[in-house]
């Protein structure tokens, strides 16, 4: 894996950034729709898990499909490829769920809970765009539009919780 070559990429932003990018989204809303849905933490975590889950089989399916389609790899050697390239997206579900549980852990209740843990996620979305600035050479106001636009698409998914509650 190339970013093993690299040194250690454990959020996995270098081997496969976008994965981590798909995951935080995709994990910020699944709280936002079921933060108000649910009825305890349990609950919440499992439509994290769930929903997550489901977004990173269809896209591990996906890649491996194009793998061996557009490669002519062996199913079985591109089924492995896809692992190494979508696991991020798993991944990306571990710090807002960690948020999740301490947040409750320390007293909050749900719905402050999951405030929490959508705030985390758009926390990580705004570093992960200013990072990939960073990465990409633009200069400091270049970076902080970068962020920006991470910080934009997590307070899209602000709104979509305020909206369906």
């Amino acid at each position: 894996m190339v970013a093993e070559a690299k040194g250690r990429d454990p959020l996995g932003l270098r081997a496969g950034g976008e994965g981590t990018i798909t995951g935080t989204v995709v994990c910020a809303a699944a709280i936002a729709y079921s933060g108000g849905h649910t009825d305890s933490v349990a609950a919440l975590s499992g439509v994290i898990l769930g929903t997550v889950a489901v977004y990173w089989i269809a896209h591990l399916h996906a890649v491996t499909i194009g793998s061996a389609l557009t490669h002519r790899h062996h199913p079985l050697a591109a089924f492995e490829h896809a692992l190494g390239e979508t696991w991020p997206i798993a991944g990306a579900s571990v710090v807002p769920l960690a948020v999740l549980l301490a947040a409750s852990l320390f007293g909050a209740d749900l719905r402050t809970a999951a405030w929490i843990a959508l705030g985390a996620s758009i926390a990580l979305l705004t570093a992960y765009s200013y990072l990939a600035g960073v990465r990409g050479g633009l200069d400091t106001w270049g970076r902080i539009a970068s962020g920006l636009a991470g910080l934009g698409l997590g307070l899209l998914v602000v709104a979509l919780k305020v909206a369906l509650h």
